[in-house]
């Protein structure tokens, strides 16, 4: 299929701005591209872009005082698969992981394994290890959480989701992948592009946040607040927890004024019949 994919940000700017965003596809995408995902910046200038170590491309804005509009269209292909669920996926010994999962046993900035260890125990120590124990995992983070797009928070910690209750998509893939990782399993943050494909359509269109645990020798797609398989996710990054994956980062005082995200099923004719 074909996914018709961008946005455009808006921010005001009362003063001289150095901006570090995240607004490009992850690394792992770039080959699916069917047009260029130029990155147009209207009021600032680019200063450059890098790959971070999780393979995030990051790009630098700096902007004076005044309006900066930061904005990119594009087409991208993609298999049309759903999420792909693993009933028999092993739960690695944590001596045989690849070294570079490690990280993503540890806590974070948002992710407090310290605070929760004992309560993931109590909740799923009982299920054997496997995809089993994610399973359930997902299952109580979804019905535990209410969620509530005005009461959104950029500070609200897995701890705070589960005392709360309450939260939007980031906080359902912090506390869930929280209790991966006290678990022993993997588990790395995701955002990106989740449109309304194959499901019904629920204005306004967002960028999404999602997770990966890793079993069986690779990552596998979790989603505790759908809890259901879902077509055609657009990774942009990968990271700790949101801290590393944010969408912008102002030294400088930045609000944002404008926010528009498209992620639309580009339909294709059928070829004409001909006699």
């Amino acid at each position: 299929m074909k996914i018709r994919t961008g946005y455009t940000l808006t921010y005001d700017c009362p003063e001289q701005v150095t901006m570090l965003m995240m607004i490009s596809v992850h690394h792992s995408r770039l080959a699916d591209l069917l047009t260029p995902a130029e990155i147009t910046i209207s009021g600032g200038t680019l200063v450059r872009s890098y790959e971070d170590r999780f393979g995030n491309i990051c790009t630098m804005i700096t902007a004076p005082p005044g309006q900066l509009v930061v904005a990119s269209d594009f087409v991208i292909g993609d298999a049309g698969l759903y999420d792909e669920h693993n009933p028999h996926a092993i739960q690695h010994e944590i001596a045989d992981l690849p070294i570079e999962t490690l990280t993503f046993l540890l806590g974070s900035r948002y992710c407090e394994t310290d605070k929760l260890s004992d309560t993931a125990w109590a909740l799923f120590g009982h299920i054997a290890p496997g995809w089993g124990r994610v399973a359930a995992i997902l299952s109580f983070v979804q019905q535990h959480i209410s969620f509530d797009y005005l009461q959104a928070s950029n500070t609200r910690t897995a701890w705070e989701a589960y005392q709360g209750r309450v939260g939007v998509c980031r906080d359902y893939a912090h506390l869930a992948l929280t209790f991966c990782r006290c678990m022993n399993i993997p588990a790395r943050y995701c955002t990106g592009y989740m449109g309304d494909i194959g499901v019904p359509i629920v204005p306004p269109m967002d960028f999404s946040g999602w997770f990966e645990v890793y079993m069986s020798g690779r990552w596998y797609t979790c989603d505790a607040r759908h809890n259901v398989p879902r077509l055609a996710r657009i990774l942009m990054a990968v990271g700790r927890d949101a801290t590393d994956v944010a969408i912008s980062n102002s030294f400088g005082r930045a609000v944002l004024s404008g926010f528009e995200v498209i992620s639309d099923l580009i339909e294709e004719e059928a070829p004409a019949i001909t006699a």
